[in-house]
């Protein structure tokens, strides 16, 4: 293959540093020629990644340990500075000068690669004009996932009155670094993303050759979620029920246990102990896949659940039943992870040590679907949709019944918090976009020792800062004053 544009030449330097954002120019590369050389470039392991999870340290489903906590990792005084700041809500920035931010850089560096694709494929030498189409639809699937989760982290929250003037995120969509860039409104975000989601849906497969790659089905996925964090839950509905319409399959949590001793597959199958928790390539869940980030990626056996989250878990617990996502995906009291058992009574570390998928799951697509339904459409679809799913995960499961679509509409947010705790930004997001609804407005508060922090709904904190690397050489871009 000829030289190509390499996404890790951006890794660690797209923003941080030039007359606005750019200042490091290739030497000695050239346009790929040739189909396959794009294909190569959308088979680079380092765009299965996604958005990496140390934003939970801004969440109500964190706490931390205590100092000297038998679990060291989850020691607040031994965290790094960032998820020391994060969790104790500072204000500015939460980076040292000069550090990198996993999460920012990485993206970029990912659109980065899908740009190369997106804009020179159709110009390739060989290959026929659907195969270019195809890839390039599925290149354009990875940017506008790169953007949603650029604006969910970087900016405040979607709102249709403000979204014009709002702050968002630099749109680059050229691949040539030195061209000048701005950071566009979050209006400006939300459009490229729906542009370039609508312009690839006519040209993507319904099958693909793993799960790595989109399919219609994953548009439409990625869709209702999208036009749910916008509050537009009729087109939300719309397409998660796509989705539904031809996948809901669920993995039977009840069907696993856990294996002292391990980290990484710790999680088994009760009748065949050889058989692990499926990873996010062969999930039968995994409309599209995507992996924890591999930087500041996971933040399992670093936090503990909050008392708040815990409370979340035994509430609507049938008697009698077990909810296995509390039991599969946290230790409770103990844990014996590789080394000697450690006891913190009363309390649930996060250490589930397996691969969640970080793009879009079937019981994700089925609390999407419940939430629209509870707003806009039938709630008893809504309490379907949440019954089904919760017989996959509950043991004993008995059925939900509310009275009212406000009660209906709360069991299934609370259904969120069970489903996806920890899991990258989902939590930081789904706080952003509640707190505009006063009805479930709340202040997250964290405690350590006899120190509290409390970060009051919709307060700019929410919002990650911008990398001190990028505003150290470009001090007129626009920061939030948070």
């Amino acid at each position: 293959m000829k030289k190509i544009f390499i996404a890790l030449f951006l890794a660690t330097g797209l923003f941080t540093g030039c007359k606005d954002y750019l200042d490091i120019k290739p030497k000695g590369y050239t346009i790929p020629e040739f189909f396959e050389d794009y294909q190569k470039l959308l088979n680079n392991n380092n765009l299965n990644y996604s958005s990496s999870a140390y934003p939970n340290f801004l969440t109500d489903d964190a706490q931390t340990g205590t100092e000297k906590d038998v679990n060291s990792s989850t020691d607040f005084t031994l965290l790094s500075l960032l998820k020391r700041n994060l969790y104790s809500f500072e204000h500015g920035a939460v980076l040292e000068p000069g550090n990198v931010d996993p999460f920012y850089e990485s993206a970029y560096s990912r659109i980065f690669t899908y740009n190369v694709v997106i804009n020179n494929i159709e110009n390739a030498k060989d290959g026929v004009a659907a195969q270019k189409k195809k890839l390039k639809a599925e290149a354009q699937m990875g940017r506008a996932f790169e953007y949603f989760n650029l604006v969910n982290g970087y900016s405040v929250q979607y709102d249709p009155a403000k979204a014009a003037s709002d702050l968002g995120v630099p749109l680059v969509l050229s691949e040539d670094v030195t061209l000048k860039y701005t950071r566009n409104t979050v209006a400006e975000v939300y459009a490229q993303i729906l542009a370039d989601l609508m312009e690839a849906e006519p040209n993507l497969g319904t099958v693909a050759d793993h799960k790595f790659r989109p399919t219609k089905l994953a548009c439409h996925a990625f869709l209702s979620k999208v036009y749910l964090v916008m509050g537009d839950y009729t087109k939300a509905l719309q397409n998660a029920n796509d989705v539904l319409k031809q996948n809901k399959n669920l993995i039977r949590y009840q069907d696993y246990t856990t294996k002292m001793g391990l980290t990484y597959g710790r999680v088994i199958e009760i009748k065949n102990k050889d058989v692990f928790f499926p990873p996010v390539e062969k999930s039968i869940e995994a409309v599209w896949a995507r992996r924890t980030a591999q930087s500041e990626g996971h933040v399992m056996g670093s936090l503990y659940g909050s008392k708040d989250l815990l409370n979340v878990y035994a509430k609507d617990l049938p008697a009698g039943g077990i909810d296995k996502r509390l039991e599969l995906f946290f230790c409770t009291d103990s844990a014996q992870l590789g080394g000697n058992l450690t006891r913190f009574p009363g309390r649930s570390l996060w250490a589930p040590y397996i691969e969640f998928n970080m793009a879009f799951n079937t019981g994700e697509i089925l609390l999407i679907a419940a939430e629209a339904e509870a707003r806009v459409g039938d709630m008893g679809i809504a309490l379907q949709h949440l019954n089904f799913l919760r017989d996959a995960r509950i043991v004993k499961n008995t059925p939900l019944t509310a009275s009212t679509k406000e009660q209906a509409l709360m069991m299934v947010l609370e259904e969120r918090r069970r489903e996806m705790p920890f899991q990258g930004i989902t939590r930081l997001i789904d706080l952003k976009r509640l707190n505009k609804d006063p009805r479930f407005a709340k202040t997250v508060s964290h405690t350590f020792g006899t120190q509290s922090f409390t970060l009051p709904a919709n307060d700019l904190r929410y919002v990650l800062p911008i990398p001190p690397k990028v505003l150290e050489r470009n001090p007129s871009i626009p920061v939030l004053d948070r």
